[in-house]
């Protein structure tokens, strides 16, 4: 049976790096929230950012099960920022009778800053499509970001 691998992390912690390693190393299809998102609206989703995320989330659910019905395994790149978000989906695979996992990416801040600065000079430069993180939109993260607490299960530290 195909299983599913879910990344939990702040943005610009290593998620989508470490999707290709689980990927390579499981032959997984990478289903990703902010590929389809820049893909279809760029820098520029404005106020409407979150909605479409929502719809990107239930179409690759979706999706994920397609995939795993026909025994591919499937990695999960989005970041399941929150407690609740990581529950529906724990939920959301047991009711389908599929394992999965969590991989909570943890850095310090002095790392998270110097990726972000890395990240958004390759996007000045042009060298990717990955969404600009502006000090407000930084903060935005840090106060939606919950950490995976001791009696989440299923979670495996990647540091």
């Amino acid at each position: 049976m195909s299983k599913v691998f879910c990344l939990c992390g702040r943005i610009c912690s290593g998620k989508s790096t470490y999707a290709r390693r689980l990927r390579d190393e499981n032959s997984a299809a990478i289903l990703s929230v902010d590929e389809i998102t820049l893909a279809l609206f760029g820098q520029h989703a404005g106020s409407k950012h979150d909605m479409y995320v929502e719809r990107a989330e239930r179409y690759l659910y979706d999706k994920s099960l397609e995939l795993i019905s026909t025994g591919i395994n499937v990695v999960l790149d989005w970041g399941f920022w929150q407690r609740n978000e990581r529950d529906y989906a724990r939920k959301f695979y047991s009711d389908h009778g599929i394992e999965m996992e969590f991989y909570y990416i943890n850095i310090d801040d002095e790392l998270w800053h110097s990726r972000i600065e890395k990240r958004n000079a390759d996007v000045l430069a042009g060298k990717t499509s990955a969404y600009y993180i502006d000090e407000n939109l930084a903060k935005k993260f840090v106060a939606l970001f919950q950490p995976p607490e001791a009696d989440e299960s299923n979670i495996r530290i990647i540091s």
